[in-house]
């Protein structure tokens, strides 16, 4: 898959932010399947659950990311298995499985909304 998909439009959340990870195939991919331990090269842009603030964007950067899932937040690493290559997902983070809890990370506290591509595994 090419890394050229447009940046995703997030939808407002509605409700409460939930308390477990959430999991929703945007787009199902048709390539190979991502497994734990992976490293993946992929296109992401996260938000806040309640602002809907975006907080960072591979696609503002321009270019897509590689890094090894065992390295990532805890959403990541359970969010990320299973999807395969050219499709877009997307995770709803509760804080204990992204930054942990207010007043370390900027982040910490905070529901995550992340959309994501996965462009490879290797």
């Amino acid at each position: 898959m090419t890394d050229d998909r447009t940046k995703p439009e997030f939808d407002a959340p509605v409700g409460p932010a939930p308390a477990d990870l959430v999991v929703r195939d945007l787009i199902v991919g048709d390539g190979p399947e991502a497994k734990p331990g992976d490293t993946v090269t992929v296109h992401y842009a996260g938000v806040e659950y309640d602002s809907g603030e975006e907080f960072d964007s591979s696609w503002g950067r321009g270019e897509s990311i590689q890094f090894p899932l065992r390295g990532l937040i805890q959403g990541w690493q359970d969010g990320i298995p299973g999807m395969k290559v050219g499709g877009r997902r997307e995770l709803v983070i509760p804080p204990h499985l992204a930054y942990g809890p207010a007043g370390g990370h900027f982040l910490g506290g905070k529901t995550l909304i992340f959309i994501i591509d996965l462009i490879a595994v290797g």
